[in-house]
């Protein structure tokens, strides 16, 4: 069975890599100007993107809601090969869990600065 797609080259177009994304093309369009995915141009501009690129958007989606950047994404992503195994997959995902656990006890600590400092302000006089 061939996967649901038209490109008789196996890639995906816009709107496909969207859907399997479970975005909208303006976000497949924002990854590739930020340099998280990258496309490959038709004779006639348009552009197709290999079948694991919805797999890097998901990913790159729930990065963001751990609350790495775009950018700090991207650096992830550049030491993945074109069409990752799975060994590429685990090492990218320890490393993005890694970063966002950081990230985590960096706000647990502000959290508790905060709540430190607003009970500094209910004493009187200060």
């Amino acid at each position: 069975m061939t996967p649901p797609h038209t490109d008789p080259s196996g890639l995906l177009t816009v709107g496909e890599t969207a859907a399997r994304s479970g975005v909208a093309p303006s976000a497949i369009r924002f990854y590739e100007r930020k340099g998280l995915i990258e496309a490959q141009r038709t004779a006639g501009n348009q552009r197709r993107y290999p079948v694991w690129v919805p797999c890097v958007v998901r990913v790159a989606r729930l990065a963001q809601r751990a609350g790495l950047t775009v950018r700090d994404i991207a650096a992830a992503l550049r030491d993945i090969p074109a069409a990752p195994t799975p060994a590429d997959w685990a090492r990218l995902s320890e490393h993005l869990v890694t970063e966002a656990e950081r990230r985590i006890a960096e706000l647990q600590g502000v959290l508790a600065d905060l709540h430190t400092e607003t009970k500094r302000c209910e004493l009187p006089g200060r």
